[in-house]
């Protein structure tokens, strides 16, 4: 069985982005999420490049991995050309392949990304659809969300847009073509199998914590229920 150093080392992002750390710290200072949350993208790298398989496996298996933005500010100031966000992009597809993700409470929120991003990029071909973005789901959005979401056919319309119509302009519908080539950039590039083990893991979880329907099966919509509870009582 490969440890984990082994399966982040098979990723060509590890190479690029882990060169010889010297624990600086200029990650640290310039990165936006350290202001927020307790992060630390320096102990990180540092962590990997020890290559404990403990201390790593605790890594993965924790909130910490999915604080970062990916803006990568990182990059451009490290002395030594190391690159922490590229080395938290593989930490964070190990966890996924693993199932180490479930462990923590950013982690299992992956399924709620794949069912909504996800989702979106498949079936619509875009990130962010107006549609999907119920406003009772999203109440950050405010009032001002609200209107646009009741009453969007007439307001995409007045900007330019043209929603949901065949033809070029923005949100357009996308061709079931172009669809299909999603689909296919998906599966050659690892992005399906990823999809896969999310939900396989999720699923498995979601049983073992009792969200289960009357057959004893994962009930999906209770587990959804569930994370967004408790993303809410975090916050």
């Amino acid at each position: 069985m490969r440890t984990i150093m082994q399966k982040l080392r098979e990723d060509v992002r590890l190479k690029e982005g882990l060169n010889a750390c010297m624990s600086c710290g200029i990650c640290t200072a310039v990165c936006p999420a350290a202001e927020y949350f307790e992060y630390d993208p320096r102990s990180i790298v540092v962590t990997v490049q020890s290559g404990n398989e403990e201390k790593i496996r605790k890594l993965i298996e924790s909130d910490t991995i999915w604080m970062c933005g990916q803006c990568m500010s990182c990059k451009p100031r490290c002395p030594r050309n190391n690159c922490p966000g590229l080395i938290i992009s593989v930490l964070r597809r190990v966890s996924q392949e693993t199932g180490a993700f479930v462990k923590s409470r950013l982690g299992r929120q992956q399924y709620l990304i794949l069912k909504t991003i996800g989702t979106n990029i498949l079936e619509t071909g875009y990130c962010v659809y107006p549609a999907s973005i119920v406003p009772e789901s999203h109440p950050e959005q405010g009032d001002v969300w609200k209107w646009i979401y009741d009453n969007k056919e007439a307001v995409y319309e007045r900007v330019g847009a043209n929603l949901d119509k065949e033809g070029p302009g923005a949100m357009r519908k996308i061709g079931r073509e172009n669809l299909d080539e999603l689909e296919r950039v998906f599966a050659e590039s690892g992005g399906q199998t990823l999809f896969t083990s999310i939900v396989e893991y999720s699923r498995a979880y979601a049983k073992e914590s009792g969200f289960v329907d009357a057959n004893g099966q994962p009930d999906m919509e209770k587990y959804t229920e569930f994370l967004l509870n408790e993303d809410n009582d975090e916050k």
